[in-house]
């Protein structure tokens, strides 16, 4: 490589890194503002917003978890969320396994079925959803909110688990029928091990997904012990008079969940979906 190849290698290479910089700091300077303002009172707020607080008023915290009921929302949003986890990645995992390695005649209808629901926005069906469910007696509960976030769920979870199951060589699936392994036991045993990263990526999707969903829990949740934590996030703001301070300390809590998920398991998500790129 010649020297003026390497200078322009060297300046695309920093042009970059510029650009990632730049996108970083779009990300993480609204959140440090965001914790920032929490501790401030709310003439602090609209006289300097940019500023750092005068004093740290950790009262914004205390009348925030005590009034907005964050406890109990949190408890909610996360029941709701871990239960439609475990049931995504089940039936998810399972279709995927089905439709990427079992030979049938239907598969490829199957596999265009579930992509359907990728193209259908949640407002489309929440009419249709409400009226049902009260009939069934499903709304204001916790059953009728996982049962549509499962529904919403299972489309990318198929879709990417599909992709790490085609990718498994047929020769080890095979060497395992010879060996007298049943479906179930490929399945569990070989296929599901083998496509973990996929079950971190699609668990952590669905996760985070659930967890800040809005629309589908402030339509069909009115009891104040039921409501999940972005609809007790609202009660901050009213329609004659906004608390910023204490609504930005709920913000806080809030997010502190999907920012530890991510840091824990960032490394997991990167592979994931490069892996799945590559393999898909």
């Amino acid at each position: 490589m010649n020297s003026k190849s390497k200078k322009r290698t060297s300046t695309v290479m920093k042009l970059i890194y510029v650009f990632l910089i730049l996108l970083a700091a779009v990300y993480i300077v609204p959140l440090i503002w965001v914790f920032l303002v929490s501790f401030k009172t709310n003439a602090e707020i609209f006289t300097s917003p940019f500023a750092l607080p005068e004093s740290l008023a950790w009262d914004n915290y205390q009348v925030a978890w005590t009034a907005g009921k964050l406890g109990i929302a949190t408890l909610n949003s996360f029941i709701v969320c871990v239960v439609t986890l475990a049931l995504s990645m089940l039936i998810g995992s399972m279709s995927a396994f089905a439709i990427g390695r079992m030979k049938w005649k239907f598969s490829g209808l199957a596999m265009v079925y579930f992509m359907m629901g990728m193209m259908i926005p949640v407002h489309c069906v929440l009419i249709p959803l409400f009226t049902r469910f009260s009939k069934l007696g499903l709304s204001n509960s916790l059953t009728g909110l996982v049962l549509p976030y499962l529904t919403f769920s299972l489309p990318v979870t198929i879709f990417i688990m599909t992709g790490f199951f085609k990718s498994i060589p047929n020769e080890l699936l095979e060497s395992a029928c010879i060996d007298g392994c049943s479906i179930y036991q490929i399945f569990g045993k070989i296929a599901l091990p083998l496509s973990k990263t996929g079950l971190f990526v699609t668990g952590l999707m669905t996760f985070v997904a659930n967890w800040n969903e809005l629309l589908l829990a402030m339509v069909f949740i009115s009891d104040d012990t039921k409501k999940t934590l972005p609809v007790s996030l609202s009660k901050f703001v009213g329609p004659y008079n906004t608390n910023y301070s204490q609504m930005f300390a709920a913000i806080v809590l809030a997010i502190i969940p999907t920012i530890v998920v991510y840091c824990c398991f960032s490394n997991q998500i990167v592979d994931g979906l490069t892996t799945g790129a590559v393999k898909g």
